[in-house]
């Protein structure tokens, strides 16, 4: 997973990145953060899969009424 961030940016600047978070939101903050972003991150790969399926069945019912 973090192969492809490193690629882009570098580990100095994810260390900065990291700083600048707890400069601006205290380290007390940080975990609930991460937390919310995980669920947040969590919800939209649910709807990305549901969306997904609904666009197969879609699909599939237009070729079937197509055939």
């Amino acid at each position: 997973m973090f192969e492809h961030i490193t690629n882009v940016v570098g580990y100095e600047w994810i260390w900065i990145a990291v700083v600048i978070a707890v400069l601006l939101f205290g380290a007390k903050k940080i975990p609930e953060l991460a937390k919310t972003f995980g669920k947040a991150k969590s919800e939209y790969e649910k709807g990305k899969i549901e969306g997904d399926k609904e666009i197969e069945e879609f699909k599939e019912k237009e070729k079937e009424k197509s055939d």
